[in-house]
């Protein structure tokens, strides 16, 4: 193969022909490619930091036209990052960690730091090149790597911790000026929180007046630090050809001698011999040694190994032995005493600090002239020149100062010096001075990032009380954030302990740091297609093992400062879960939730859900009106109490019409139903079809609802609210054909009858019962579903019954029994009744009730017309039957109560509209008086004296027919099999709160279709709130464990 024949890749795109013919309506709604890379490659990111306030500051000058960034990675990046990580610690701390841990233990507590923030950097670098890092640096990445939730946790916490970090910085500086630079003032606890007070002030003041002054005396702190550094290496190296310098340490292993010194004077009460002296100082024979014996002296020997201390103990030279006087020596002598209890992990939290500001260089993202290929190479040189001068440092003080000295934690011992100074050269005041600068400016530095970092977050808005600190000055300046930063810090400066604090800011970087690997690895693992960092020097396990380490160290430093900020993240987390403001980042999360997801269903597919663990997974099937606003709310309420939050939800609804012209209708109706999921807190999903039958919709709804094994197998819907006034039959036939298509899918079905009267989530139910009316065997439904209710607290209140019916051949009393042990096994509690139905002959009632139910149905299949006909024809009246069958109890109806006697019959009746043009008298006198009651004899008596009136025939026939000659025996059976079981559970169930029935299902003839409906509102007449249950035609519930 010649080269000419390689495959390249063109934008052919930009060379084409206008190809407006073909893709015309396209261009309307779509940027051309020329305009789209024309716009990416003139992108210019945001600039970090504070260069748009130092503009704005700037009096009298009118705001620069912005210029792309020119900085490369040595300034943008390197020497960012070595200012904020060298800092106090290597001048304060590190020579009495080396002491105190011995040069073993010391190099590998700093090597374990610097792995640490090594691998942090790594999995900084790939996020960081994978796209534009905009304001907010670790935060940003974090947010939209890991979601709001860990994003707004992880952020504040690394607020507190660049936050606390400057309190740290300020307290180092107070030491050295109290202790180093005007000893005069002792750093007792109190001085140190008034002068550390008044540098916060100060610096606070100068960070709000102008940010530009502080970014100029950046590069002079800095060169103080590099400074410091390359004097301590020069002293080193000096010292390797000096005999050892500053006499200051004491050798106890041999007995007084004859003469007095200088130094008898110190421990005795006078120069001669016979003086009184301090008991360990006759014990020992007090002699100098050189504090510094050099580099060649092989001081390291005795360095090497770790000297733990307990609060309140001698320094003493380890390698010679030592009185052990009955008195220990007193505070008034010139002792050096171990200030606090020392440990392994006591100095990893120390010390950690030292290595932090990683992140210095991802926050100038904006300055970068290249940021994808400055940020990798600069942030990891800087960690390996840090991680180069720690590790050396500590070999240099083991091998150059002696062990006793380097314990000495505030130089006591070197005549009140720093330590690490007594070992530079020239002078030790190169290092007093360059620390106290370096400190004072990593100081303003945090007080600097850390506003701006919290201003970052609460201009994200996803956590609601911090909104106010995303405001500032006119031109941006954090102000408000600056506010609390100064308080926060401040509480840090109260506890005037700089090895007190350390420890505390040790913790929130650990948790950022550890954040900042999960969300690396997380995205590798997932292989989300967005991922594609430039950085391709990473792996997952880096990341993992990078993740670990951060989580031992929090744990080893401090094992109750690491649970305390893991609580405080975690309660920021749920706070931002629950109120926060819901943003789709793209997150890594997510993109585990779709993986966790698509994993479950698959798992779900391997077989049906045992009986154990059925549960109602429901399908809510709601109707919307002509305003687009549910019908019928308390439907969800329903399926909230029954679900309780657990399980699957789905609320759908259907609208009739076309897709492509519905479509809009569509999302509107979608968000309609999930306000209204939010205001009923019901947790699930919505769905809305667009079909142009309503039945069909439901049935494709029905059908294809869920996803693999998490689909519904339980149908909610509301019943046909007066099905019998309306006009379109559609309503009760789709009605019908759903219960048909659930039969069919072997779904089971629930229907509250009166849902209008059903309690809502906040009106519990006093003292009642819920009554469970078990006819026929549905699977376990009927049982499962109060014990289900019970567990909500509007139901939790009522108690269970259940009540069965027995035939005359059924033995009642061993049927109860039997029943109880069912319950006993099943671990539920109720109430247990058994009720005998008699076989008994079909009352005059029953036969009048189904001649007129048979009455309508033939008028309206005579009558199938157009619908402006059919208002012309015939005007529908309902026909409402009561039965008062106890005669004592009174009926309700419109608010007055209608005291029947025994066995009276009242109905209402359709009146045919061509009354009204034959006898208008009648059809008046009829129409005025519909709502009268009306007893059957009183009815058959106005038959028969208006049967003269000149109606049609087929009218004159239905009003005139005789049941025993027209009414279908089988529908008579049905009507009487409903009329008594109604009398029976009106009698046992009248003050129940709910009943529970069995639902029967529908006729396989469409032609009793309406009947199936005259059946079931005669089932369930003269109850307030009835549920009708349909089985699935499996096992719901089991009594075995």
């Amino acid at each position: 193969m010649t080269v000419s024949s390689c495959v390249h890749l063109f934008l052919f795109s930009l060379l084409a022909p206008p190809p407006s013919p073909l893709l015309q309506e396209e261009m309307d709604t779509r940027p051309k490619v020329s305009s789209l890379l024309n716009r990416l490659a003139n992108y210019t990111n945001l600039t970090q930091g504070a260069r748009e306030h130092e503009e704005a500051e700037s009096i009298g000058e009118k705001r620069k036209a912005h210029k792309s960034p020119q900085m490369g990675t040595f300034m943008g990046v390197y020497l960012p990052c070595l200012q904020n990580i060298f800092g106090v610690i290597l001048f304060l701390r590190l020579t009495w960690v080396v002491g105190t841990a011995g040069v073993l233990q010391a190099l590998c507590i700093v090597f374990i730091c610097c792995c640490c923030t090594l691998l942090t950097a790594i999995s900084m670098s790939a996020i960081a090149t994978n796209g534009v890092v905009p304001a907010g640096g670790s935060y940003f990445m974090i947010s939209r790597s890991l979601g709001p939730e860990f994003g707004g946790a992880v952020g504040l916490c690394f607020y507190l911790g660049t936050t606390f970090a400057g309190a740290m910085y300020i307290l180092g500086a107070i030491e050295i000026l109290l202790m180093y630079i005007a000893p005069w003032g002792a750093a007792m606890l109190n001085n140190m929180r008034v002068y550390g007070s008044i540098f916060l002030l100060l610096m606070a003041l100068l960070v709000f007046v102008g940010v530009k002054y502080v970014n100029k005396l950046a590069s002079v702190f800095l060169a103080c630090v590099i400074i410091s550094i390359l004097s301590i290496y020069t002293g080193a190296l000096v010292s390797a050809f000096r005999n050892g310098t500053v006499p200051s340490t004491f050798d106890p292993s041999l007995p007084s001698s004859e003469a007095t010194t200088a130094l008898w004077q110190q421990f005795c009460e006078g120069p001669d011999l016979n003086a009184s002296c301090d008991y360990y100082f006759n014990l020992s024979n007090i002699s100098e040694i050189p504090g510094i014996p050099g580099l060649s002296s092989g001081v390291i020997t005795e360095n090497i190994w770790s000297v733990y201390l307990s609060k309140g103990d001698v320094l003493e030279k380890g390698s010679l032995p030592s009185p052990r006087p009955v008195h220990p020596p007193t505070n008034r002598l010139p002792y050096v005493f171990a200030d606090i209890t020392t440990s392994f992990t006591l100095l990893v939290g120390i010390f950690f600090p030292s290595v932090t500001g990683i992140m210095a260089g991802s926050n100038r993202s904006g300055d970068l002239k290249d940021a994808q290929r400055s940020i990798p190479i600069g942030t990891i040189m800087a960690i390996l020149t840090t991680s180069l001068v720690y590790l050396s440092s500590v070999v240099l003080f083991g091998a150059c100062i002696e062990g006793v000295v380097l314990r000495d934690k505030f130089g006591d011992s070197v005549k009140g010096n720093l330590v690490v100074g007594t070992l530079s050269w020239p002078s030790p005041w190169v290092i007093v001075i360059g620390s106290f600068f370096s400190t004072c400016g990593a100081g303003l530095q945090s007080l600097t990032g850390a506003p701006r970092l919290l201003q970052a977050i609460a201009k994200d808005n996803i956590i609601p009380f911090l909104r106010v600190f995303g405001h500032g000055k006119a031109n941006g300046e954090p102000t408000w954030a600056l506010l609390l930063t100064a308080l926060i810090a401040e509480l840090g400066i109260l506890i005037a302990s700089l090895d007190l604090v350390a420890p505390i800011l040790s913790m929130f970087f650990l948790m950022c740091y550890l954040f900042v690997n999960l969300a690396c690895a997380l995205q590798t693992l997932l292989r989300t297609p967005n991922w594609r960092p430039r950085f391709s020097y990473y792996h997952w396990t880096l990341s993992f093992l990078g993740m670990i380490i951060c989580l031992a160290l929090m744990f080893i430093s401090s094992w109750y400062y690491a649970i305390v900020a893991i609580v405080i993240a975690g309660m920021i987390y749920k706070y931002i879960e629950y109120h926060g403001a819901e943003k789709e980042w793209g997150d890594g999360i997510r993109g585990l939730s779709l993986s966790a997801a698509r994993y479950a269903l698959l798992r779900l597919e391997e077989g049906p859900p045992h009986t154990k663990n059925w549960r109602p997974q429901l399908l809510v099937l709601l109707k919307l009106d002509e305003d687009a606003y549910v019908k019928s709310p308390r439907l969800l309420t329903f399926a909230s109490q029954l679900k309780a939050g657990k399980g699957l939800t789905i609320v759908g609804t259907v609208i009739t019409g076309n897709y492509l012209h519905s479509y809009g209708e569509a999302l509107a109706a979608e968000q309609t139903l999930k306000h209204q999921m939010d205001k009923e807190k019901v947790k699930g999903f919505c769905q809305c079809i667009v079909a142009n039958k309503a039945r069909e919709g439901i049935s494709h709804m029905i059908q294809s609802s869920g996803l693999g094994g998490m689909r519904h197998n339980t149908v909610v819907m509301g019943w046909p609210l007066a099905w019998r006034q309306s006009e379109d039959p559609q309503s009760w036939k789709t009605f019908i054909n759903t219960v048909r298509v659930t039969t069919a899918a072997h779904l089971a079905l629930l229907v509250p009858k009166n849902i209008s009267l059903f309690p809502g989530n906040s009106e519990p139910c006093a003292e009642g019962y819920i009554d469970v009316w078990w006819i026929v065997h549905d699977g376990g439904m009927l049982m499962l579903l109060p014990f289900l209710l019970r567990q909500h607290k509007v139901w939790r209140k009522c108690a269970m019954r259940i009540f069965t019916v027995a035939q005359m051949e059924d033995n009642s009393i061993q049927m109860k029994k039997d029943l109880a042990t069912f319950l006993y096994h099943l671990r539920i509690e109720a109430d247990v009744e058994v009720v005998e139905m008699h076989n008994s002959d079909i009352s005059a009632y029953t036969y009048e009730r189904t001649l007129m139910m048979e009455q309508r149905s033939q008028m309206l299949r005579q009558m199938r017309l157009s619908k402006s006909d059919r208002e012309k024809e015939v005007v529908c009246i309902r026909v409402v039957f009561i039965w008062n069958r106890t005669g004592e109890n009174g009926l309700k109806q419109g608010g007055d109560d209608l005291n029947l006697s025994n066995k009276k019959h009242l109905f209402l009746f359709s009146v045919p509209k061509c009354f009204a043009t034959v006898c208008p008298n009648e059809y008046d006198h009829i129409i005025g008086r519909v709502h009268m009651t009306w007893t059957k004899e009183k009815a058959l008596q106005y038959r028969a004296t208006h049967s003269g009136c000149s109606t049609p025939e087929g009218f004159r026939d239905m009003l005139s027919i005789r049941p025993h000659t027209h009414a279908d025996h089988s529908n008579v059976r049905r009507m009487h099999t409903a009329v008594k079981l109604n009398e029976v559970i009106v009698n046992k169930s009248h003050d129940a709160r709910l009943v529970l029935l069995n639902m029967p299902g529908p006729p396989r003839n469409p032609a009793g279709d309406e009947n199936y409906m005259e059946f079931l509102e005669v089932l369930t007449e003269g109850l307030e709130r009835v549920l009708l249950v349909r089985g699935g035609g499996s096992e719901v519930i089991t009594i075995y464990s």
